[in-house]
C-alpha cells in the first residue's frame, strides 16, 4: 500500500505492507537512523519518536497508523535546541545509543511541564533504558532544561 507520512515537516510517500512498523519505514525508506531497533517490543525507548508531540515506540506502531500525524525524529530537532544543549552541557551521554529517544522524551516532559522534580523526571524516563548507566547526568540535563 502507498502511504504519505509527515516526517520532520516533510511529506514522505512510501510503499509498505499494512503491517510494516514505523521504525522500519523511517530507517529503511527514509534513511533516518535516529530511531533504532533494539528490543522490538516497545520497552527500551531506542526507537522513540514524537507522534503529534507525544513519545511513542515506533517499533510497535504500524506505519499506516501514523497517517495524518506529525512524526518527529531526533533528526528533526535542531542542534541548538535547549534540551539538546542541556544534554551537551551536562555530558548526559556515553555511547549515545539511547540519546535520541531520551532527548525526544525529555522534550515532551519539558514542554508539558512534567519535569518538575528529579523523581518525576525518572518516572517520565521509565520507558527509556540507558545501558551505560548515564541516568544521573540525563536527569541533570532534563532538570536544567525544565528551569
Amino acid at each position: 500500500m502507498r502511504i504519505e507520512l509527515s516526517v520532520n515537516g516533510n511529506a514522505i510517500e512510501v510503499d509498505v505492507e499494512p503491517t510494516t512498523m514505523l521504525v522500519d519505514v523511517l530507517r529503511d525508506h527514509v534513511a533516518l537512523t535516529g530511531p533504532r531497533v533494539t528490543c522490538g517490543v516497545g520497552l527500551c525507548g531506542t526507537c522513540t519518536v514524537l507522534l503529534d508531540g507525544e513519545p511513542v515506540s515506533s517499533c510497535i506502531l504500524m506505519a499506516p497508523l501514523a497517517l495524518g500525524k506529525q512524526i518527529t525524529t531526533i533528526e528533526g530537532i535542531p542542534r541548538d535546541d535547549e534540551v539538546v544543549s542541556c544534554f551537551d552541557r551536562q555530558h548526559a551521554f556515553q555511547c549515545g545509543f539511547c540519546i535520541p529517544g531520551m532527548v525526544l522524551t525529555a522534550k515532551n516532559m519539558v514542554e508539558h511541564g512534567t519535569a518538575t522534580s528529579r523523581e518525576q523526571i525518572r518516572e517520565g524516563l521509565g520507558g527509556n533504558l540507558c545501558r551505560c548507566g548515564c541516568y544521573t547526568k540525563i536527569v541533570d540535563a532534563i532538570e536544567e532544561a525544565a528551569r
